[in-house]
């Protein structure tokens, strides 16, 4: 990172971060053409880095995308203030943001598939437990084994 003044690498400071997020950018490679789709999602820290939880239709491009090359990229970022100043070199945004690199594969097993579902869920507030049967059904359940992954924030 070439601004290292602005790097977040604490583990609490990551999961603030990740905490905060409601979208998740995902990026597919295509071709010449990278593919960037805007996922909802759960989290849970497992060792070194997080492990995300995406799910949608079970047919469609990003499916498709991820059979043929399940290496993604993924950003999100939060708490954009604008700075404003007296000239437009003072003018700038505060945020915190994280990019990062990982696996994105389709959860089978119906215990992980409901695992994840409850993580998404939990990530925007949900406090009840089960109903899931529905959407277990008619819902693919994605995990993204994240492999690298840095944080930035600026916050002044």
């Amino acid at each position: 990172m070439r601004r290292k003044d602005r790097e977040v690498s604490d583990r609490a400071g990551l999961e603030a971060i990740l905490e905060g997020c409601d979208v998740c950018h995902l990026a597919f490679a295509d071709g010449d053409f990278p593919y960037i789709v805007t996922m909802n999602f759960g989290w849970e820290w497992t060792a070194e880095l997080p492990l995300l939880f995406f799910h949608g239709a079970r047919a469609g491009r990003k499916l498709e995308m991820m059979r043929k090359k399940p290496r993604v990229c993924f950003e999100m970022d939060m708490g954009h203030v604008l700075i404003e100043g007296p000239s437009p070199c003072d003018w700038g945004m505060k945020y915190s943001s994280l990019v990062g690199y990982g696996t994105l594969s389709e959860l089978e097993s119906p215990t992980l598939r409901t695992a994840a579902l409850e993580r998404i869920m939990l990530h925007y507030g949900w406090q009840g437990q089960g109903g899931y049967e529905a959407m277990l059904a008619a819902t693919a359940v994605l995990s993204l084994r994240v492999d690298e992954m840095s944080g930035k924030r600026k916050s002044d």
